[in-house]
């Protein structure tokens, strides 16, 4: 293959893993239904149970998607990961407060005592979606940063990547298109954790509660999604010329969603799917619509990073200085690294089965009252 398929190869998988990844993150969004208080102490216990099966899938997958970019981009990596530090931070440390509130707050002696822990789960519902949806909303607005090669070079200060603000990615914060993104993730997760509870804990009062839920959040979260697919359209991208050189283009992302058929495809089958999935969820008698909107986010979500990166597009623009502006031809690895991790990635689908076998084990049996009331191990 050659170094140009090769890097889309890469492109493609890397926006695979991120559509798994908010898939997964119906853990977080199930989480923040700890909160009501319409669900007493035990169905919040079923919930709890419910995602407690999953949430290592969620971490593992982040942590991949983390490894597949610093891999394949490592520019991206070295210039997001070093200078927009306290996004990535904060994200792993509310998935370190996930892991150890699932542990320990039944714990008798637990420090935190069962409310503090529901809460560092819910904070991790919340941010974890947010968090993700405004970084990957910075691949259309841009970020402050600079890029240099020819500093590693220099012995005194081998630095090839600078953020120029202070605040280390926080200021993602004053781009409401990017803001407005990651809203967006922290209502599709809430959807997305009401559908698998609805369809994986079989007590009628929960259910209740999640059909609650759909009705509440179903539009606005379609009118959050169209909002942000409208700005998207009609924003000036960053288009790269055959020589390398970027450029601003007025309706670039625009013009990638016409040009490129087969990703227009993606995202409509994609919200398609979500909107059926979550009309399901609605109807009181059915219990289905998790899988139908969990594979709608996938394709989504694809769609999303196929309009940043591919058709000579700039995935990660800077505001500071246009030409330091990161695109899939300047910011891969080498030629020979992507040919090897290649030959590793035919080891996917061998993964993939696994993990589905592990999740039809794990959910062949729902959560019941009974599981929790009796004996046995539980969170």
């Amino acid at each position: 293959m050659t170094y140009e398929i090769l890097q889309n190869y890469w492109w493609c998988l890397v926006s695979l893993l991120g559509g798994l990844l908010v898939a997964l993150m119906f853990v977080q969004g199930a989480n923040l239904h700890l909160g009501n208080k319409k669900l007493d102490n035990v169905q919040k216990r079923m919930v709890l149970n419910a995602t407690g099966r999953k949430w290592e899938l969620t971490f593992t997958t982040l942590v991949t998607f983390g490894g597949a970019f610093f891999a394949s981009f490592p520019l991206f990596y070295s210039t997001s990961f070093g200078g927009a530090y306290w996004v990535w931070m904060i994200l792993l440390v509310t998935f370190v407060f996930q892991a150890v509130s699932y542990e320990f707050q039944h714990k008798k002696g637990n420090l935190l005592g069962v409310k503090g822990f529901r809460i560092a789960l819910m904070v991790n519902g919340f941010l974890a979606p947010f968090l993700v949806g405004t970084a990957v909303g910075t691949f259309f607005t841009g970020s402050d940063f600079t890029v240099d090669k020819a500093a590693i070079a220099d012995p005194s200060s081998p630095v090839i990547s600078t953020w120029g603000s202070g605040w280390h990615g926080l200021e993602a914060l004053a781009q409401p298109h990017a803001v407005l993104l990651g809203l967006c993730l922290v209502g599709l997760t809430t959807l997305l954790g009401a559908l698998y509870v609805l369809q994986y804990v079989e007590n009628g009062g929960v259910r209740k509660r999640m059909h609650e839920t759909i009705h509440r959040f179903s539009i606005p979260f379609v009118i959050l999604f169209v909002a942000w697919l409208a700005m998207l359209v009609l924003r000036n991208g960053y288009a790269v010329d055959p020589d390398g050189t970027v450029t601003v283009q007025q309706y670039k992302y625009l013009d990638n969603l016409l040009q490129m058929p087969g990703v227009l495809a993606m995202l409509v089958v994609g919200v398609g799917l979500i909107i059926w999935g979550l009309a399901q969820g609605a109807q009181i008698e059915s219990h289905r619509g998790f899988w139908p909107a969990a594979g709608g986010t996938v394709l989504v979500v694809m769609a999303v990073f196929f309009l940043a990166g591919l058709n000579n597009t700039a995935y990660y623009p800077s505001n500071t200085d246009l030409q330091s502006s990161l695109t899939i031809r300047n910011s891969s690895s080498s030629y020979f690294t992507l040919t090897v991790m290649s030959w590793v990635s035919l080891l996917i689908p061998f993964v993939v089965a696994y993990i589905a076998y592990a999740w039809r084990a794990m959910d062949r049996k729902k959560i019941t009252l009974d599981e929790i009331e009796g004996p046995g191990n539980k969170y």
